[in-house]
Order: structure tokens, then C-alpha cells, then sequence
């Protein structure tokens, strides 16, 4: 199968995306996790904010990364004419 300029476009635009959404699921990872003694020392509604982060913090982001992708992707689907057809 031939790709057009339409497909490369399309993917060009997924993976830019995909990217930056696991660029930042690694600083909410790895970055934050490394700076917890730090960030320890500020309070957030009465919790340490590096444990803030640990406990909740990331996995509000984890959930906002992962809505943000499927709606990200349904209009790019709708916008290059590849959606799922509804049944």
C-alpha cells in the first residue's frame, strides 16, 4: 500500500503528540520522583507535595494524558476522514 501525503501528514501529527504526552508522563514519572525531598518541604492541602505527587498528583495527570489522547485522536480521525463509523 502507497501512503499518500494525507497518511505521512496524519502520522506526522500522531506522533508529535504521542511525544509530547509521554515526555510529560516521564517528568511526572522519573522527574518529580527525583526532586521528592525537595518538594517535600512545600505543603499542599496539608500533605508534603512530593508525596502529594506520588500518591495523587500523578495519577490525575496519568488519567488527564490519557483523556486528553482519545479526544486529541478522535478529532484528528474526524479531520483526516478515518473515524469509526458509529453503528
Amino acid at each position: 500500500m502507497q501512503l499518500t501525503e494525507k497518511h505521512k501528514e496524519y502520522w506526522q501529527r500522531n506522533l508529535k503528540i504521542t511525544a509530547l504526552l509521554l515526555g510529560i508522563w516521564f517528568v511526572v514519572t522519573f522527574v518529580f520522583s527525583f526532586y521528592a525531598r525537595e518538594l517535600n518541604e512545600i505543603t499542599f492541602i496539608g500533605f508534603p507535595l512530593g508525596f502529594y505527587f506520588g500518591a495523587q498528583g500523578s495519577l490525575i495527570i496519568y488519567v488527564a494524558i490519557i483523556w486528553f489522547y482519545a479526544r486529541y485522536m478522535n478529532n484528528l480521525d474526524n479531520e483526516y476522514g478515518v473515524a469509526e463509523g458509529e453503528e
